[in-house]
C-alpha cells in the first residue's frame, strides 16, 4: 500500500469532516454544460462520495472508484451505491462515460504514470466525452503532508496534452480552494475533450 492510500485509510473520517461542505457548484455547473445528456458519469477518485451523490441528484448514472477502501465505505454509505474500491491504473472501460469528473484525484498519481491513466480515461469515454480534472496549482511533485502530489501550472498541462494528442482542451481555469479554511490555496481547474 502507497503513503497516499494509507493516509486516506487512516484519515477517512478527517478527511469527511474537511470535504463534505466544500462548495463546487461553479465547476459542477462548468463540466456539466459540456456533458450533452443525463448519461452515464465516472466519479474517479470520489472520496467521500460528495460528488457522486450531486450529480445522483441531477440524474446522472454514476460509477464510483477510489483507492482507499475506507473512503469507498465512507462513499457507498453517504450515496447508497457501491464503490468500487480500484487504482487508477486498473481501470478498463471502453466507451462506456459521457463524463469523468477526476477532482482532485489525479494529483495523487506520478508524473510518470499519468500519461498512462489518461489513455485509459480516453478508452473509457464514449464518442465527444468530456473529461474534467483539477490539480494543487504549482509546479511541485513528491510527497507533501503524507500523500504524494502532482501539481500542475499551464505550462505543465500544455506540454503534457501537447505530447498526447487524446484530449481537445476546452477550458482551463484557476479556483480558489472550495474550503474555507483553505481559500488561499489555488486549484489548476482543467475540462477536456476526447479527441
Amino acid at each position: 500500500m502507497n503513503n497516499t492510500i494509507r493516509y486516506y485509510n487512516e484519515n477517512a473520517e478527517k478527511f469527511k469532516k474537511q470535504t463534505i461542505n466544500a462548495d463546487m457548484t461553479i465547476v459542477y455547473q462548468k463540466f456539466l454544460k459540456y456533458v450533452t445528456c443525463k448519461g452515464s458519469l465516472l466519479d474517479l477518485g470520489c472520496g467521500i462520495g460528495r460528488d457522486v451523490k450531486y450529480f445522483m441528484e441531477k440524474g446522472y448514472a454514476v460509477t464510483a472508484i477510489d483507492g482507499s477502501e475506507e473512503l469507498c465505505k465512507i462513499a457507498k454509505k453517504y450515496t447508497g451505491i457501491d464503490v468500487m474500491c480500484k487504482l487508477f491504473q486498473e481501470i478498463d472501460y471502453n466507451n462506456e462515460f459521457n463524463g469523468i469528473w477526476a477532482c482532485s484525484s489525479l494529483l495523487h498519481v506520478k508524473e510518470y504514470e499519468l500519461i498512462e491513466v489518461l489513455k485509459k480515461l480516453h478508452k473509457a469515454l464514449k464518442n465527444n466525452g468530456v473529461l474534467y480534472m483539477s490539480f494543487k496549482y504549482g509546479n511541485f511533485s513528491g510527497e507533501r503532508n503524507g500523500r504524494y502530489f502532482l501539481d500542475m501550472n499551464e505550462h505543465k498541462i500544455y506540454t503534457l496534452l501537447d505530447n498526447n494528442k487524446l484530449f481537445a482542451i476546452k477550458e482551463i481555469f484557476k479556483t480558489n480552494d472550495a474550503r474555507i479554511e483553505r481559500k488561499n490555496e489555488k486549484w489548476l481547474n482543467v475540462i477536456l475533450f476526447k479527441i
